[in-house]
């Protein structure tokens, strides 16, 4: 199936038209939008090509392998839609905080500064921080994520926070 070139790059063909129809059905049934069909069914070719170009074998049968990436992908729009909504929620929920009375300036002021203490922290204590309390994922989550230990997770997050601490008791924000 790989076989066939495009006349125009003289590359392989990643998926025929009967595979990009059949990767359709399955993010439509499992719940995405029509909008965003054509932006899975690019995330698909885009992970057979990645997995061509690492050197990966292709599939046995690249219709049914499409179908499962197709899965996945609608897996993952849907946590993405919770984390999401989880997120709006939370601001929305500061929005009214910080728009109530005198304490409005006085909670603008700490959220800037816990925002210039997060750019502080190294990459990997900054990601575990945001994924934990702002993408509200759990630690195992977070493990599975990026691949790492759960205790490698905890450690991070305790230095994070420990480090945040002392930053904001620096300028006073807490």
């Amino acid at each position: 199936m790989l076989s066939r070139t495009r006349a125009d790059s003289g590359r392989p063909e990643l998926l025929d038209a009967g595979q990009e129809e059949r990767v359709r059905v399955v993010l439509a049934f499992g719940g995405v939008p029509y909008a965003d069909l054509q932006d899975g069914v690019q995330q698909v070719r885009l992970r057979l090509l990645e997995r061509l170009e690492g050197g990966g074998e292709p599939p046995r049968n690249v219709s049914a392998w499409a179908a499962v990436v197709a899965s996945n992908l609608a897996r993952d729009w849907h946590r993405s839609v919770r984390r999401r909504r989880r997120l709006e929620e939370r601001l929305s929920a500061l929005r009214t905080v910080v728009g109530e009375g005198d304490g409005g300036e006085e909670a603008c002021v700490r959220a800037l500064a816990v925002a210039r203490a997060l750019e502080r922290l190294p990459d990997v204590q900054r990601q575990v921080v945001v994924l934990r309390f702002h993408a509200d994922l759990s630690v195992r989550q977070i493990a599975g994520e990026l691949g790492v230990p759960e205790g490698t997770v905890k450690s991070r997050l305790h230095a994070a926070v420990r480090s945040l601490r002392a930053v904001l008791h620096e300028v006073e924000a807490v």
